[in-house]
């Protein structure tokens, strides 16, 4: 059956080799590390909800890089350019709850949480519509809105977790910070492979494609396992007037 827009095409820019392969191997690291990630929550107590949490946004992303390997999840936007949606189904669950995750982590309250998760899906919502904008003054406000919804979490990340983790111990304190700007980095680099893919038009899909998966390698195996290698701090979730020293 053909993709809406697919008829007022001769040709299709699609995915190539090199995409495909960058699909297939974030699968497998993504559906790995939601195994391990499984397999120490099962044996963990109070750090089982920061395992959950990664088990889910790994294999839910791992899900989307199937489908997308699958032919699935894609239709042709104009320009004649292959865009898969099935990558905005992934963003606009993931990143929400990669917000929620590092919450847990810094110790944040429900409020900053909250305008956390809220920066995310506009960032994500406002991304895919203009991906979908046919006129170019309507795409470039849809970029304007994303970028502000990306820069109330950014703010959220960088200010009010970061304080709510200073309440903690200073090893996770240091956990916190490496994990978030990590994390920060990642996604200041996505707006800007969206302005030379979906924007400009200057990348190729599988270009595009390939740094999609490196960023979602980055931004949740390689972060889980940051976490993962902590496994011994995340028990301690009182703040550091609340503990005893001895």
């Amino acid at each position: 059956r053909p993709h809406f827009g697919i008829m007022a095409c001769a040709t299709i820019e699609e995915v190539g080799s090199t995409g495909v392969g960058a699909l297939t191997i974030t699968f497998l690291i993504l559906g790995v590390s939601a195994a391990v990630f499984a397999y120490k929550a099962h044996s963990s107590q109070e750090q089982k909800r920061f395992y959950v949490c990664a088990i889910f946004f790994c294999f839910w992303s791992a899900m989307a890089d199937f489908a997308m390997l699958s032919g699935q999840g894609w239709t042709v936007t104009d320009g004649c350019r292959q865009f898969f949606y099935a990558r905005y189904v992934d963003w606009i669950v993931t990143a929400p709850v990669i917000a929620i995750w590092l919450g847990l982590v810094a110790g944040a309250d429900f409020t900053d949480m909250a305008y956390a998760v809220v920066g995310q899906v506009v960032w994500v919502a406002a991304t895919y519509m203009g991906s979908i904008s046919v006129a170019s003054e309507v795409k470039w406000v849809w970029f304007l809105i994303s970028l502000f919804g990306l820069a109330a979490a950014v703010f959220n990340f960088s200010r009010a977790y970061d304080s709510a983790s200073k309440s903690k111990s200073e090893e996770l304190t240091k956990l916190y910070s490496k994990m978030a700007w990590t994390t920060i980095a990642v996604f200041a680099c996505y707006p800007l492979v969206w302005l030379f893919s979906e924007g400009f038009g200057n990348f190729s899909v599988s270009f595009e494609v390939t740094m999609y998966c490196i960023l979602d390698v980055i931004g949740k195996s390689v972060v889980g396992f940051m976490l993962l290698g902590a496994h011994d701090l995340l028990g301690d979730a009182s703040p550091v007037s609340q503990r005893e020293f001895v």
